[in-house]
C-alpha cells in the first residue's frame, strides 16, 4: 500500500561496569547524535584518573536502519551511583558489561555489577573487554576465568574508541536478543 510507513522499533541498550571502563566513550564511538552525558569534575583524589565521571547516565542513539533503532544508556560506575543501575535497567532488552582489560583490580567491581543486574533482570548481556589494543591487556579468556562467567556469555574484544569492535558488540548482543524474542 503506497504511503505506509515501517512502525519504529527502539532496542533499549545499557552500557554498565566499573567506573574509567569506557562505558561514555563507547556510546560516544556509535551514537549518531551527541551524546547526553551528566559528566561531573571528579573531586575525589583518589579516583582522579580521568578528569570526570558519570554520575546520572550517558544517552546516545544509533538507528540500524528504517526500523530499528538503538537508544543506548550509560550507567554510572561508581556504587555511590548504584541506584541508577536499577533506574537505568527498567524496559532494557539487553546490556554490555564494560570491563577494563588493564586494571585487574576492578574485576572484582564488575562482577558485583553483573551479579547486580542479573539480580534484577533475566535480559541477555555480552561482556565488552575494553583496552585490548594496549600492552597489558588481560586476555579475553582470562577475564572469562577471573569474572567466573560460562563458555555460553558472549566476551567480545573491543576498543571503546574504534568503531568496528563496538559495532560488534551491539551486534553481538542483537543476535542474542533477537534469538531470545523468536523464542517467547
Amino acid at each position: 500500500m503506497a504511503g505506509t510507513t515501517t512502525p519504529v522499533q527502539i532496542v533499549k541498550i545499557v552500557v554498565t561496569g566499573p567506573f574509567s571502563a569506557g562505558k561514555t566513550a563507547f556510546i560516544g564511538t556509535v551514537s549518531e547524535i551527541d551524546v547526553v552525558s551528566t559528566e561531573q569534575n571528579i573531586t575525589s583524589e583518589a579516583e582522579k584518573i580521568k578528569a570526570t565521571t558519570t554520575v546520572a547516565l550517558d544517552f546516545g542513539r544509533l538507528t540500524i536502519d528504517k526500523s530499528l533503532v538503538l537508544h543506548l544508556y550509560g550507567t554510572p560506575g561508581q556504587r555511590r551511583f548504584e541506584f541508577m543501575w536499577d533506574i537505568l535497567a527498567e524496559g532494557m532488552l539487553g546490556y554490555i558489561l564494560m570491563v577494563d582489560s588493564t586494571k585487574p583490580e576492578t574485576f572484582r567491581e564488575a562482577r558485583y555489577i553483573l551479579d547486580t543486574f542479573t539480580d534484577h533482570s533475566d535480559s541477555p548481556f555480552v561482556v565488552a573487554v575494553n583496552k585490548q589494543d594496549l600492552e597489558n591487556a588481560w586476555d579475553v579468556e582470562d577475564i572469562r576465568h577471573a569474572l567466573r562467567l560460562k563458555d555460553d556469555i558472549p566476551v567480545l574484544p573491543c576498543v571503546a574508541t574504534e568503531m568496528k569492535p563496538v559495532k560488534t558488540v551491539l551486534l553481538s548482543l542483537l543476535d542474542i536478543i533477537r534469538a531470545r524474542l523468536e523464542l517467547d
